[in-house]
C-alpha cells in the first residue's frame, strides 16, 4: 500500500513561481523513477517531468527551461520547482511512477496561473 500526497500548489500571476512537493509513504522504494503529471480541466492527464533512479531528468517540451524536478531519497520526496509560470500551466498536479502499474493516484495539488 503506497500513499502519495501532493502539496505546494496555489494561485500566482503569470511569471510567478511555485514549488510542489510529493511525499510518499508505504511500500515504496526511494530509488525508483518518479514523475510529475498534470491534468487541466476537460483534458487528459499529461506527463510533465521525470527523474530516474540515477538522477537523470526529462521534461515535456512545454515546460523545458522553466520547471525543475528533484528528489530527496531519505524522505522519499519528489519536488517540482516551477518558474515563469504561464496560464496554460493551470492544472491539478500529481506525482506517480513512470509507468504501469501506477500507484493509487493522490488528490493532487491545484496550480492556478491567471491575471
Amino acid at each position: 500500500q503506497v500513499q502519495l500526497v501532493e502539496s505546494g500548489g496555489g494561485w500566482v500571476h503569470p511569471g510567478g513561481s511555485l514549488r510542489l512537493s510529493c511525499a510518499a509513504s508505504g511500500s515504496i522504494l526511494s530509488i525508483i523513477t518518479m514523475c510529475w503529471y498534470r491534468q487541466a480541466p476537460g483534458k487528459q492527464r499529461e506527463l510533465v517531468a521525470t527523474i530516474t533512479s540515477t538522477g537523470g531528468t526529462n521534461y515535456a517540451d512545454s515546460v523545458k527551461g522553466r520547471f525543475t524536478i528533484s528528489r530527496d531519497s531519505a524522505k522519499i520526496t519528489v519536488y517540482l520547482q516551477m518558474n515563469s509560470l504561464k496560464p496554460e500551466d493551470t492544472a491539478v498536479y500529481y506525482c506517480n511512477k513512470d509507468g504501469w502499474p501506477y500507484y493509487s493516484w493522490g488528490q493532487g495539488t491545484q496550480v492556478t496561473v491567471s491575471s
